[in-house]
C-alpha cells in the first residue's frame, strides 16, 4: 500500500485551497475510534430520537436528562424500601411469594437485599438502554415505562404498609 492521504485518513493538502468544492481539511477525526468513544462517553449522542427511522434503533451512549436520573434513583430507593418492608413483614409471619426472591431469602437478609438491588439495577439499565425505542404494541416510548415501574413499586409499598399496620 502506498503512502496516500486516504490510508492515513487525511484529506489532500490542496483540499483547504478548494473551499468552493471541499470545506474539510486536515485529519478526519471521525475515523479515530478513541475520539469517537470519548465523545459518546462524555458528551453523549442525543437525548431522544429525532428521525422516524431512529425510533426503532437502540443507542448505547446517549445523554440522559435529570428526569431520567431522578426516576432511576426513585426506582432503586423504592426497591430497597420494598426489600426492608418485606423483611419486616416476614419477621411478623408473612411469606415471600416471589420464588426468585424467596430463594435468596433462604440465604439470609443481606443476600436478599443485595439480590433485590442487583436485579432491579439490571432491569433499570436495560430500560435505560432502550429508552428511546418506540413500542408499537402499547404505542409508547420505553422511557415512559420508568413511570410505570415507579407506580408499581409504590403500589407494592403501599400494600406492604397496609399489611404492616392493619393485618399483622
Amino acid at each position: 500500500m502506498g503512502n496516500t492521504a486516504k490510508s492515513k485518513n487525511i484529506l489532500p493538502s490542496d483540499a483547504c485551497d478548494r473551499l468552493d468544492r471541499e470545506r474539510r481539511c486536515g485529519q478526519d477525526r471521525r475515523q479515530d475510534i478513541r475520539s469517537k468513544f470519548r465523545y459518546y462517553l462524555i458528551n453523549g449522542r442525543r437525548e431522544s430520537a429525532r428521525r422516524e427511522e431512529d425510533r426503532t434503533r437502540v443507542f448505547f451512549f446517549d445523554r440522559y436528562n435529570q428526569r431520567i436520573f431522578a426516576a432511576i434513583t426513585a426506582i432503586l430507593m423504592l426497591s430497597i424500601f420494598d426489600a426492608l418492608l418485606t423483611l419486616i413483614l416476614i419477621e411478623k409471619g408473612a411469606s415471600e411469594l416471589n420464588p426468585v426472591m424467596a430463594f435468596f431469602l433462604e440465604y439470609g437478609p443481606l443476600p436478599f437485599i443485595i439480590a433485590k438491588y442487583i436485579l432491579t439495577s439490571f432491569g433499570v439499565v436495560l430500560l435505560l438502554i432502550v429508552k428511546n425505542v418506540f413500542i408499537n404494541k402499547i404505542s409508547m416510548y420505553a422511557h415512559s415505562l420508568f413511570t410505570c415501574v415507579i407506580f408499581a413499586f409504590s403500589s407494592v409499598i403501599v400494600w406492604e404498609l397496609y399489611l404492616l399496620f392493619t393485618v399483622l
